[in-house]
């Protein structure tokens, strides 16, 4: 009986430990078997999940709304047999690198086939992998243009925004200079005026004795 029971720890142990390494089926895919299925899932490029099981050996992730994979998403599945990426809008662009340099080190002929940009319109229905390099790098240039340009757009709206605060605050600094000199110079005046007031009281009362 005790042998029993000592069987069968280890064997929830090692079946715990082969879960814990697998890891977590990721949300909203289902999992089974070393198959991860998130197709028709609805998921896009910031929505699908950041990894999977490392034991995956097939992962469906068509009928999507895909642009682009996650640098490095595919790497770590070292028992991935079999991907299905049909299906998804792919933008071939600065973030379509990873996934044509994974598919041009991938054997399967078919899964090459399946996966064409959608856009930009001059790319359109052209295979991933038939990418001219040169077109993707001229996209990324104009993104890194646009990066900087937007920057520098950044950069005066927030000096403007600062010298607007500046002025403001020497405007009111002023204000505030002003005010209080005009304080100042009416409580002299009052303080003068009240000594006038005393010394002809106290002149009249000499005159009076």
């Amino acid at each position: 009986m005790g042998v029993q029971t000592s069987c069968v720890i280890v064997s929830m142990i090692l079946s715990m430990s082969a879960v814990k390494a697998e890891g977590v089926c990721p949300s909203p895919c289902s999992c089974g078997r070393g198959v991860v299925d998130c197709s028709g899932r609805g998921l896009t490029t910031s929505s699908m999940p950041a990894s999977f099981p490392t034991g995956t050996t097939e992962l469906r992730l068509h009928g999507n709304h895909l642009t682009a994979l996650h640098s490095g998403v595919l790497d770590a599945l070292s028992s991935l047999r079999s991907v299905s990426l049909h299906g998804n809008p792919w933008s071939c662009d600065c973030g379509i690198l990873y996934l044509r340099g994974w598919l041009l080190n991938q054997k399967n002929d078919r899964l090459k086939r399946n996966v064409s940009c959608s856009s930009p319109p001059n790319l359109q229905g052209v295979l991933v992998v038939n990418l001219v390099e040169e077109d993707v790098l001229s996209s990324c240039r104009y993104w890194i243009c646009d990066l900087a340009l937007a920057s520098q757009i950044s950069l005066v709206v927030f000096i403007i925004i600062q010298a607007i605060l500046l002025a403001s605050v020497i405007f009111f600094l002023r204000r505030f200079d002003r005010m209080s000199k005009e304080a100042r110079r009416t409580t002299e005046e009052s303080i003068a005026g009240g000594d006038n007031v005393s010394g002809g009281n106290e002149y009249a009362k000499d005159r009076s004795t």
